[in-house]
């Protein structure tokens, strides 16, 4: 199925409702592995984190990760889920190459947390409430690397590298009940909740979730019903999709494809698939298993887990005020608008932004520069705007500047450049370029004088009671301080010297 041959995204929301699943895997930020003591840093050379135990080698006996177990609680907690007083892992069963023991050491039938809720908040302001069936603790795979191919998978690849650093990580995967009634916004129900779900990991601490890098993905299982029908269709997985905007192209790609095959009288493939960066495509990946083909069966190795409901409810307590809450909370503080406040999640600037204010700044001056001079920075060179070296205490100080008089805008965004190409702190950038405003009566007289002797025809339609003109006067004397004249000091001397009432 090629995308030529694919239903129009409106003519396939004509004739099927569609039913989403998604399954969220996320690595959790501990020191170590989920069953052994090996480190989890980033950056080590391949296979040089690994171990008997997480090597799955005859003879070596697994030890749960406590950290592990408390952020599995902590994200079971913040999803509104139950807790189970007793639960226990499994042994997942299925040959892969990056599986060093051949199985995956997981949860099936008994997850420390279930029957739980996502609300999610979509562009317009609507309240969509996805429903979590249940978070599982289990272990990520190792990584492999196919080498030799065009397109970096394994078919047409000379061969494959394995490194099993990866192998043990803590993970819990995170798995919705089946979405329906989203019908044509199923794509941007998924993207939000995937936003919000990363939110919210992050607001928890456990884990950094940075897509990008792999530490939180998304499987999108999508399949179609026709309109009035109340049985599921067959369903796709689309594997390992690691950024929102690609959440939102897969499931709507799989909307497409699926009527296509429908609406000509084939028959959806239950089946893994592959999503592509470049043009927004799947691709098929192999047969979907059923849970019995995995051959799921208790792990002897690892006693049962059972929380302590006083341990369970101190974490409960603990818990950091949630992402929509706290977005409600300070866009009634900061006085916007839901489109504003969609804006600045969208650019990752609610924390700066936040950071700022406490550092000094006004809410609408922090929100000016991250959102306007920074974020249009960030843009160009292609970074998020916290990449960006500029810190919200800096940001504060040059907003400071700004409303002090020291500084005008046009002077501001000089000082910005500055701080960004490492030049020092707000006040040495505005000492070392000079850029601190002029505001000195005395200093400026003498620019004044001379803007006026120079354009006497504009002076006299000044004088003549033409007070818009002084606008000219204005710039030349701007132009002539580099831009470092303060402008409404300098219309008012203008104004003086021709003898016009302001």
């Amino acid at each position: 199925m090629t995308v030529t041959e694919l239903v129009s995204y409106e003519d396939a929301l004509a004739t099927f409702e569609p039913v989403m699943g998604l399954e969220v895997h996320v690595e959790l930020g501990t020191k170590t592995k989920m069953f052994c003591g090996c480190s989890t840093a980033l950056g080590a050379e391949p296979n040089s984190q690994t171990c008997p135990t997480c090597l799955g080698l005859p003879g070596s006996l697994p030890v749960v990760n406590a950290a592990g177990v408390e952020s599995a609680i902590k994200i079971g907690l913040a999803l509104h889920c139950e807790i189970a007083e007793w639960c226990r892992f499994a042994r997942k069963n299925y040959f892969y190459p990056d599986m060093p023991k051949n199985f995956q050491t997981s949860q099936y039938d008994e997850p420390i947390a279930f029957n739980g809720y996502l609300d999610v908040q979509l562009e317009d302001g609507e309240i969509f409430r996805v429903e979590i069936e249940r978070a599982h603790m289990e272990e990520d795979t190792g990584k492999s690397t196919h080498v030799g191919g065009a397109t970096g998978r394994i078919h047409g690849a000379s061969h494959s590298l394995l490194d099993y650093n990866r192998a043990g990580i803590p993970l819990i995967e995170i798995v919705t009940k089946p979405i329906t009634g989203a019908g044509e916004r199923a794509p941007e129900v998924a993207k939000a909740y995937v936003a919000e779900l990363r939110e919210l990991i992050r607001s928890l601490g456990v884990s950094e979730a940075r897509m990008e890098m792999g530490q939180m993905r998304c499987d999108v299982n999508l399949s179609l019903m026709p309109k009035g029908a109340d049985r599921f269709g067959t369903r796709s997985e689309t594997k390992n999709v690691n950024s929102l905007r690609s959440v939102e192209r897969a499931t709507r790609y799989e909307i497409m494809r699926h009527a296509a095959v429908l609406t000509s009288g084939g028959t959806i493939v239950q089946e893994t698939r592959h999503f592509h960066e470049d043009d927004g495509s799947t691709t098929s990946g192999r047969i979907k298993e059923e849970a019995e083909d995995y051959r799921y069966f208790p792990e002897p190795d690892l006693v049962p887990v059972a929380p302590a409901r006083a341990w369970v409810e101190e974490l409960r307590k603990g818990l950091p005020e949630l992402p929509r809450v706290r977005r409600n909370r300070l866009r009634e503080e900061w006085g916007v608008s839901q489109h504003d406040m969609q804006s600045i999640l969208n650019a990752g600037a609610v924390d700066l932004i936040e950071a700022t204010i406490e550092a000094g700044a006004d809410s609408a001056a922090a929100r000016k520069w991250w959102m306007g001079e920074l974020a249009r920075r960030a843009n160009e060179e292609g970074v998020a705007l916290s990449a960006l070296p500029v810190t919200p205490a800096q940001v504060a100080r040059i907003a400071a500047l700004v409303a002090d008089g020291s500084l005008n805008d046009k002077l501001a965004r000089q000082v910005f450049e500055g701080v960004l190409a490492g030049e020092g702190e707000p006040d040495e950038v505005v000492e070392k370029r000079g850029l601190k405003l002029v505001s000195d009566d005395s200093a400026l007289g003498t620019a004044v004088d001379e803007a006026i002797a120079a354009n006497a025809a504009i002076a006299d339609k000044i004088r003549g009671g033409k007070v818009a003109a002084a606008g000219a006067l204005v710039g030349a004397v701007m132009k002539a301080t580099r831009g470092q004249a303060d402008a409404a000091r300098v219309r008012e001397l203008i104004l003086e010297k021709l003898g016009v009432e302001g």
